[in-house]
């Protein structure tokens, strides 16, 4: 049923780094179907919280570059709900933004944050997970949705809790902790305290704005101004004039990390087949078909022939010509129009490191 105080906000960034090549700065992860349908990643998400929130109270936060591809794939979102960065700042901008344009349109409101960019296995357990989480926003918490760790996985942050976490159970987040080494992980895991951090979070708008107010008031007063003349003539020179010089900061390091650790954040575990996609093992274990001793992930619109011989761990992601593979074990293989990437499985996390070297050498149109 839909709520009708939850307003739902969408940030869309980034470049989905470690799933480069598919993944590039003017056509991100998100807006790419990699959700085993024709459906994108951004489409899957408003299908998701369509039950839980209309598109009236829906805000989609995005680039210049992404605002015509997501009004194209959302056509149900009102245009006046795609709020455009000018540049990007990071997660705390963006959220901010968000909120302060919902208490200027329906204040007091309850608002969430859900990533463009995930994939959830079972809609209907979501659902039941954000309304435990809405409960503890209106009643005054900053609130988080932390996923119930399957393995000790080195490539997400954590949630350290106060007890082990229950199902529905509202409970106290002590501490927000960076992505551990793998010795670190399996303690967290052992321990049974600890939730992914999948930075989704609740909150009521005033709430959040007044805590960004204290903590971070560099961010606040720009955010402030700007929503002031958001939905009038003013709000694009406001927007070109202040935006620019708003810090660049993530949403945990400027407000949640130390309001948990004053006793302000709350979270509720969820069990509802989460995933990030954020690299080509987790693409390959999702969405691959083995073939071969391969694991062949073939994309919609996309899905040349796979030969593989005496090849084994090997993930594949072709385009629209023959790639084959002798006698190789553990490789990621992604193939593209314009590039082709190789690398070794137990680096999937570091393919990043390749868009960033290619932007100091110039090719930019690459990455």
């Amino acid at each position: 049923m839909t709520s009708t105080e939850l307003h739902v906000v969408v940030p869309a960034g980034g470049s989905g780094t470690r799933l480069w090549p598919v993944s590039r700065a003017a056509n991100p992860k998100f807006l790419h179907p990699l959700t085993g349908t024709e459906r994108s990643l951004l489409q899957a998400t408003f299908d998701r919280l369509a039950p839980l929130c209309t598109a009236e109270r829906m805000l989609v936060v995005t680039g210049t570059a992404h605002a015509a591809a997501v009004a194209r794939q959302l056509p149900d979102l009102p245009d006046r709900n795609i709020l455009v960065e000018p540049l990007a700042r990071d997660s705390c901008a963006a959220i901010a933004l968000a909120a302060a344009v919902i208490d200027k349109r329906s204040p007091g409101a309850v608002m969430a944050s859900f990533a463009a960019d995930h994939l959830i296995a079972d809609p209907a357990a979501f659902g039941e997970v954000v309304a435990h989480a809405v409960a503890g926003a209106r009643d005054g918490a900053l609130m988080t949705i932390g996923i119930t760790p399957t393995r000790p996985e080195t490539g997400y942050g954590y949630l350290r809790c106060t007890e082990p976490p229950r199902p529905s159970a509202i409970q106290k987040v002590l501490e927000f902790k960076e992505k551990p080494s793998a010795d670190v992980a399996a303690e967290y895991l052992k321990s049974g305290r600890y939730l992914w951090n999948a930075s989704m979070f609740l909150w009521r708008t005033e709430v959040f704005l007044a805590e960004l107010a204290t903590r971070r008031p560099d961010v606040y007063e720009p955010i402030r101004l700007i929503a002031q003349a958001w939905d009038t003539d003013r709000q694009h020179d406001v927007l070109a004039e202040l935006w620019p010089d708003v810090p660049k900061v993530a949403v945990e390091y400027a407000v949640m990390e130390p309001a948990a650790g004053e006793g302000r954040v709350g979270t509720v575990p969820g069990d509802f087949g989460w995933s990030d996609i954020g690299d080509f093992e987790t693409l390959g274990e999702l969405l691959g078909r083995d073939q071969d001793g391969a694991r062949v992930v073939s994309l919609p619109g996309r899905g040349g022939p796979v030969l593989a011989v005496d090849s084994e761990g090997v993930i594949v992601v072709p385009a629209d010509r023959l790639v084959a593979t002798l006698g190789v074990t553990d490789l990621i293989v992604v193939d593209t129009a314009d590039a082709v990437l190789v690398c070794r499985r137990d680096r999937a996390q570091d393919i990043k490191r390749l868009t960033e070297l290619l932007r100091k050498r110039g090719h930019q149109g690459l990455v």
